[in-house]
């Protein structure tokens, strides 16, 4: 059933780490120096984090044991670890547009026919930057990206430091005119991605089973394909070690045609598409537990 959290979720109130001047330079640095040099730097961050970063070890530990069927080791919070400091590193080299030093292989880019406009919900799983290269690549597709204003005004930030021309692909959420630019968007084609896993702890959820135990899933990312009235592909992109990257696009569900529908009606198909991508994010979790990048209890109660 749906319910609605009172405060704020655990990760929204986590300090980001890092600053713009440091990712201004590890930018830098990536370009002037390559790729590979700088590989080095993000296993000494992964090594960093399994020492220091306890409390990321201790929000992805049950999501690790769930997921592996087993306790994690040290060498699992290392590949974890890496696999995040990995794709924010090669972050870079997407965002300019660097995708020839990748290994980027598509999984149901069939489903692109045509020339309308879609909604892509993902996750905190992989790469949503070779997700977006995907896009472009095989669809041939604008890829733009819907967020919350608070995490827009973020990676804003980053990609200022980083690639300025990709803010026109940033559409903040909870304005007055985010609907009316994201409907314009989808009727010029555009694909818009979503990532539909959090919760900001103000918007209703639904408990679904998820690796064996409930967890809060928020409607609002599908109540707004509903309002938008468009279909929804579920997106992965996995990091697959070296340059390698494996997208994933499947269909989850259609909000093209709901006349007719009552309210209760449209809440049903909401929750439906909902629970089809809770059971979507779960095997691709397992396929690949070390690119989960929720470094928080994803089944804590909401405080």
């Amino acid at each position: 059933m749906n319910a609605r959290p009172p405060g704020a979720s655990e990760w929204t109130r986590r300090s980001e780490r890092g600053s713009l001047p440091l990712i201004r330079f590890m930018a830098w640095l990536s370009c002037v120096a390559g790729r590979t040099p700088t590989r080095l730097i993000v296993r000494g961050c992964a090594a960093y984090f399994v020492v220091f970063g306890g409390a990321a070890r201790r929000g992805a530990r049950d999501f690790l044991a769930r997921a592996l069927g087993r306790a994690p080791t040290l060498g699992d919070f290392y590949q974890l670890f890496f696999h995040f400091a990995a794709a924010l590193h090669d972050r870079v080299y997407f965002l300019r547009g660097r995708y020839d030093i990748f290994h980027v292989e598509v999984h149901g880019s069939d489903h692109f026919g045509g020339t309308d406009g879609a909604l892509l919900m993902g996750a905190h799983l992989g790469s949503f930057e070779a997700l977006r290269a995907a896009g472009r690549a095989h669809a041939h597709r604008r890829v733009v990206m819907a967020m919350f204003e608070e995490n827009a005004r973020k990676i804003n930030g980053v990609l200022l430091a980083v690639a300025p021309d990709a803010l026109h692909d940033i559409v903040g959420l909870g304005r007055v005119q985010s609907m009316l630019e994201l409907s314009d968007r989808l009727e010029q084609g555009a694909l818009v991605g979503v990532l539909a896993d959090r919760t900001l702890g103000e918007e209703p959820v639904i408990m679904v089973d998820f690796l064996g135990k409930p967890a809060p899933f928020p409607t609002g990312p599908m109540r707004m394909a509903a309002a938008l009235r468009r279909p929804v592909l579920f997106m992965a992109g996995l990091y697959r070690g070296g340059n390698h990257y494996e997208m994933f696009f499947e269909p989850l569900a259609d909000f093209s045609n709901l006349e007719g529908m009552d309210r209760a009606q449209r809440t049903a198909r909401v929750d439906a598409a909902v629970r089809a991508y809770a059971a979507r994010l779960e095997h691709y979790a397992r396929l690949s537990p070390y690119d989960w990048f929720n470094f928080h209890d994803f089944w804590a109660a909401r405080p």
